[in-house]
């Protein structure tokens, strides 16, 4: 889901290509944010990005 973040995907699209519902969707990317400590979806991918758990 966070690569999919990354690419810009928002939650309809993210739960097409995964398929699964976009509430489970939304609560991975609320699980996301709170466990980087992020408080938007752009600040958890740069923290993603920063911290390695993103390849460039």
């Amino acid at each position: 889901i966070l690569e999919l973040m990354a690419d810009g995907a928002n939650n309809r699209i993210i739960a097409a290509r995964l398929a699964i519902s976009r509430h489970t969707v939304k609560f991975h990317v609320a699980s996301i944010l709170a466990k980087l400590g992020a408080t938007s979806r752009t600040e958890a991918v740069a923290l993603a990005l920063r911290g390695g758990l993103l390849a460039v």
